[in-house]
């Protein structure tokens, strides 16, 4: 589906794009369908969320940087149905300190892609090896007692 439509600005930080609701029936409809967006070249995987009883596409501050983007902006939009399954994929060490401690492991894969990107981004977003180290120690620590966060 193709549409010219205006980013929002949803927050002082925060972008979405709106899904009018013809958009919406013909991808399915549902809840939150999960989407596949073309915008100004730039291509990433999101779901229709709602917002004040409107559809919006969350458009985050890396993806509007990555498309040359902005918030009130008018332009045109592609999004597809995406059915290709969502996977969390831990970075080496995380995944090893998981497989180290079993009911860290047995919880982080019991838990919602959500959940596992929220431990994998912690960890990723550390620039020094020392806090790396730390964030990763925190997420087993609170796997392991089988909390998500």
């Amino acid at each position: 589906m193709r549409y010219q439509t205006t980013i929002e600005r949803t927050g002082p930080n925060t972008a979405g794009i709106p899904v009018p609701d013809e958009v919406l029936t013909a991808l399915g409809g549902g809840r939150r369908p999960a989407v596949t967006v073309f915008l100004n070249g730039y291509t990433y995987r999101s779901t229709v969320g709602s917002m004040g009883g409107r559809s919006l596409i969350p458009l985050s501050s890396a993806h509007r940087t990555a498309a040359g983007v902005e918030g009130g902006e008018t332009l045109d939009v592609e999004i597809e149905f995406d059915a290709a399954p969502r996977t969390v994929v831990a970075p080496e060490d995380l995944a090893a300190a998981l497989v180290a401690e079993p009911a860290a492991l047995a919880t982080f894969e019991r838990l919602s892609n959500s959940d596992k990107s929220w431990h994998v981004l912690q960890v990723e977003g550390a620039k020094a090896p020392e806090t790396r180290a730390r964030r990763i120690a925190k997420s087993v620590a609170m796997l392991s007692e089988g909390r998500a966060r």
